[in-house]
């Protein structure tokens, strides 16, 4: 089979959606907010697409997870700490060594 047809044929039995676009379409998925034919097609492409539905599957796993978070603010000083730990952390990687050329 012509490796096109093939491509355009799985494309058109996975809803014609591409696996960037149900990835970009997860959080309205989750929501309840796509329409009728969105969640069939959305559907479709989950019932052939592993990497998908194992997307889907980490992302409910995120949800859920944050939801165990305590409600309680973090501290000032911890959120001051986190802050700055992630403006410089570029800076703290090991810096990969160039050997000069011999000639």
């Amino acid at each position: 089979m012509d490796t096109n047809l093939k491509h355009k044929l799985m494309r058109y039995m996975a809803g014609n959606f591409s696996c960037q676009e149900i990835a970009q379409l997860i959080t309205d998925y989750l929501d309840g907010s796509l329409t009728l034919g969105d969640r069939v097609r959305f559907h479709m492409h989950l019932g052939l697409c592993f990497a998908c539905r194992n997307y889907l599957g980490q992302m409910k796993y995120t949800i859920e997870t944050l939801r165990q978070l305590p409600p309680d603010p973090i501290p000032q000083h911890v959120k001051e700490e986190l802050l700055e730990r992630f403006r410089t952390w570029k800076q703290r990687q090991p810096q990969p060594s160039v050997k000069p050329e011999i000639e």
